[in-house]
């Protein structure tokens, strides 16, 4: 059958020719390929949008970081991974270093979904048998690689690469990458992350960096072996290419030559080791530490001590630890653990600020206050150092000498053991024991262990127990914990463990003559408080001032606890205290400001006898002022000093002016026997009165001086008799305080004769049990009497 064609109007032919185009078009998105192609697309980005969040910093350990007070670096730990890498904020790292890190690691960093794929193409052409050549690494994907340790060298690695690159663009912003970035960049050797790089580079943050410091660090990442900051010794070829690659860079030839000549500060920073350590023990979590100490006051302690170190080797001294602390804020501004951190010889990793050690006399001071406070003794009281038994211990002066009665500032300044022990034995609530204990020093032993040792070095306490103790005399009697960081709380007030009456008047006790002196300071320089301290067998040497509002401890000795006779306090650890201190006056003057009385104290300053430290009588020719509590010190009117009738012929004593006699009136000195008779020992004369004419009447004698006073047995005590041989043929002491002009002692117990005995001796009584009372009269006709128990 024939085909009917059948003609199309022009109309519908224009109409068809015109809509040709779109049927194309229709005809190829139909087609297989563009639809495979449209489907891939779309997987693409249901993939994209799924992809798994990954970490991205979690758990990557960083370094912390240690300054001083005034920002300095004192150090910068290594992480768990053994790697200096310190946390820095993106808006804390300079816009220099951040664009120039653009510049030279990833110019489209800004426009690119984490990968860029025309440099993915150029790289491909590189390709090798053996893997692929760096060189089209984004920022996102360096990230990837050193977030995730990805081996990249090869087409499964980068394949790798690529993939963790998107997760990472997926879900974290630009800024937030890049921060990661440059925390994680090497830097040379075992430096990562501009931080620690900056630090350790310049000794500075990342934010200070200059332009030519960030384009110097900005280059190092793509080659952290050759570009790194070091300047290798013992290869040249290492600073050649660093040379050449730096002028490549077009940084200042001058600036490059300063880079390569310089050393890598990492084992320079490890200043201040001992303090650093202590603050690193308990602040584990923090990133920046800023603590107390001054870099400056720190060093120049070092200096001290090495170069007092070296003068003094001959003699033994090997070894020194110091601490400086402002006590208006108890902050640490310098701790010295040891002479050198690094000597294993005389193993210098010790703290020694932190070691307990034997103090030696440094706690005597503390023995003073509290008897001041307890108001058994005034700044001029008399004292007793003269050979005294208590109990079974038998203390001796580092001498081995006596002086006899001594003022208590004396006793102090002098370091007299006898006069302290005697003080130790008197005190009661608190005794020393208590005293310390409740100051928070560690005592591991009994009171009745320790005994009366106390005072003279019997326990070990360390050098921060030390500083606290004596700050604390510095801030009217209160206590105060140690600030090593800017984070440690302030206190407002501390713990009262003294009363600040007997605080001041320890620390005027110990304003006393520099050793290599000889004379007190001039009005011209501020007042030095200061004590030393020898520990039993030459073991341990201190030295303790307070000086302005600082307080300055000094340690002389080995780890070891070997003796050296050198190591005594006042010629070993004195002379180096002195030395530090002229050299931070020198560095940093203060307004000196004298010594005075807290605001309000119960305090008063009157004129003393200066003979029997009693308030004078019109007899005391010699006067002297000084400072008392008022209610507390024990006051009395002196009563050594006194006028007596004497016989112009014979020179004897009467009784009083009859008109028969021809007399003249002196001034004799009336002492306790028990005192006179230290006095004779020490071969200090005194001024004593005559004895009596004969023929005076005994109830005139009677009737003059002060009666026997028994001071053993003590008045109403029960004494003890063991059930031995030996105990009752030693029998009970009896002794008695007696004034100057008494020759003898008659002893009575009931109405019963004991015995007599000189007045500076002690009578033996062997008693049956019971209760008696014991009268002594001496041979004027005075007597005493006071009530024992005998068991």
């Amino acid at each position: 059958m024939k085909k009917r064609v059948i003609p199309i109007p022009q109309s519908r032919e224009r109409d068809l020719s015109t809509g040709g185009g779109l049927c194309k078009f229709y005809r190829v998105i139909r087609a297989p390929w563009v639809r495979s192609l449209a489907l891939l697309g779309m997987t693409a980005w249901f993939v994209w949008l799924l992809l798994p969040k990954p970490p991205l910093l979690d758990e990557i350990s960083f370094s912390q970081c240690v300054r001083d007070r005034n920002g300095k670096l004192l150090r910068i730990t290594l992480t768990s991974d053994q790697k200096f890498r310190l946390w820095t904020s993106l808006s804390d790292i300079s816009p220099a270093l951040i664009d120039s890190t653009l510049r030279f690691e990833d110019k489209y960093y800004r426009q690119h979904p984490g990968v860029n794929p025309f440099a993915l193409l150029r790289s491909a052409f590189n390709l090798r048998a053996s893997g692929v050549h760096s060189g089209a690494s984004t920022i996102t994907m360096q990230l990837a690689r050193l977030r995730y340790h990805l081996c990249t060298r090869t087409l499964r690695g980068k394949f790798v690469q690529i993939v963790r690159a998107l997760e990472l663009e997926r879900h974290y912003s630009k800024a937030e990458i890049l921060e990661a970035y440059l925390n994680l960049a090497p830097y040379g050797r075992n430096i990562e992350g501009a931080g620690a790089a900056s630090q350790i580079y310049f000794g500075k943050t990342a934010d200070h960096l200059t332009t030519p410091e960030s384009i110097a660090l900005s280059v190092i990442p793509q080659s952290p072996t050759r570009r790194a900051l070091f300047a290798d010794r013992n290869n040249r070829s290492l600073d050649s290419a660093q040379g050449n690659w730096y002028d490549r860079a077009k940084i200042n030839r001058q600036f490059s030559a300063r880079l390569f000549s310089a050393r890598a500060q990492t084992e320079r920073k490890f200043l201040a080791p001992h303090f650093v350590q202590q603050v690193l023990a308990t602040e584990k979590n923090r990133s920046e530490i800023v603590t107390t100490l001054d870099l400056a006051k720190q060093q120049l302690i070092e200096r001290r001590i090495t170069d007092y170190i070296q003068t003094n080797r001959g003699r033994g001294i090997q070894n020194a630890a110091a601490i400086l602390v402002d006590t208006h804020t108890m902050e640490v501004l310098a701790q010295v653990g040891s002479a050198d951190f690094f000597n294993s010889e005389i193993q210098g990793q010790v703290d020694g600020t932190r070691a307990p050690r034997s103090p030696g006399s440094t706690l005597k001071p503390f023995v003073y206050a509290l008897a001041l406070e307890q108001g058994l003794i005034h700044p001029l009281s008399i004292l007793s150092d003269a050979p005294h038994s208590f109990g079974d211990y038998d203390p001796e002066n580092f001498d081995r000498e006596f002086v006899g009665p001594i003022r208590a500032c004396d006793a102090l300044a002098r370091s007299r053991n006898l006069p302290a022990v005697e003080l130790a034995s008197q005190l009661h609530h608190p005794t020393l024991y208590e005293f310390l204990r409740g100051a928070g020093v560690k005592l591991p032993r009994s009171e009745s262990l320790y005994g009366l040792t106390l005072p003279l070095g019997g326990a070990e306490v360390t050098m921060e127990d030390l500083v606290r103790l004596y700050a604390a005399l510095v801030n009217n009697g209160e206590l105060c914990p140690l600030r090593r960081t800017s984070r440690d709380p302030t206190a407002l007030r501390g713990r009262s463990i003294i009363m600040p009456e007997a605080a001041f008047l320890t620390l005027e006790m110990l304003n006393l003559p520099r050793p290599e002196v000889g004379r007190a300071y001039s009005d011209q320089a501020a007042p030095v408080f200061w004590k030393t301290g020898t520990s039993h067998g030459f073991r341990d040497a201190w030295s303790v001032a307070v000086f302005n509002h600082y307080v300055l401890a000094v340690w002389i000795g080995n780890f070891e606890g070997r003796g050296n006779g050198t190591f005594v306090g006042r010629i070993a650890a004195a002379p180096l205290l002195f030395q530090i201190i002229d050299s931070l006056r020198a560095t940093w003057p203060e307004p000196n400001q004298p010594h005075l009385p807290p605001p309000g104290a119960n305090l008063k300053r009157v004129s003393f006898c200066a003979v029997s430290g009693d308030l004078p009588e019109p007899y005391c020719a010699q006067q002297i002022e000084g400072w008392f509590i008022p209610g507390i010190s024990p006051i009395k009117l002196c009563d050594v000093h006194q006028e007596v009738l004497v016989d112009a012929i014979s020179g004897l004593r009467v009784a009083r002016d009859d008109g028969t006699r021809q007399l003249r009136r002196e001034v004799y000195e009336f002492w306790p026997t028990e005192l006179l008779s230290i006095f004779r020992r020490a071969g200090v004369p005194r001024k004593l009165p005559p004895p009596f004419l004969p023929d005076t009447d005994p109830e005139l004698v009677a009737r003059t001086g002060n009666p026997p006073r028994i001071i053993a047995p003590a008045a109403g005590s029960t004494y003890e008799l063991l059930n031995s041989e030996s105990s009752r043929k030693q029998g009970i002491p009896l002794r008695a305080k007696t004034d100057a002009d008494v020759r003898e002692v008659y002893w009575f117990a009931d109405k019963a004769f004991i015995g007599k005995s000189a007045a500076t001796d002690i009578l033996s009584w062997k008693s049956a049990p019971g209760r008696y009372e014991l009268t002594a009269l001496d041979d004027h006709g005075r007597s005493g009497s006071c009530t024992v128990t005998v068991r």
